[in-house]
């Protein structure tokens, strides 16, 4: 969409925005879709919010359960290098 064919909306009594469908349906932003407000100097920026929110791996490390004997190190190198032989050779 070049800025000639710029599209209108209005902003109702609510302060809701109804988004154009060509809009809607080129981005797939059904309804129910999260978006990120930003006030810029250019104007208002709609971006998709993130499905889930941000993480790092010591926030989630150790969160899958085992049941068993902690693994020695010699037998995750064993695991990892058997696993490797297994898809090299699958190939």
């Amino acid at each position: 969409m070049t800025r000639s064919d710029s599209l209108t909306t209005t902003v109702s009594t609510k302060g809701q925005v109804i988004l154009p469908k060509t809009i809607r349906q080129r981005r797939d932003w059904e309804a129910g879709t999260r978006l990120i407000v930003e006030d810029t100097p250019e104007g208002v920026l709609l971006k998709q919010a993130p499905a889930f929110a941000p993480t790092q791996p010591a926030d989630v490390f150790g969160m899958l359960p085992f049941g068993g004997a902690p693994k020695t190190l010699e037998e995750m190198d064993a695991g990892v290098l058997a696993e490797a032989r297994r898809r090299h050779d699958r190939d």
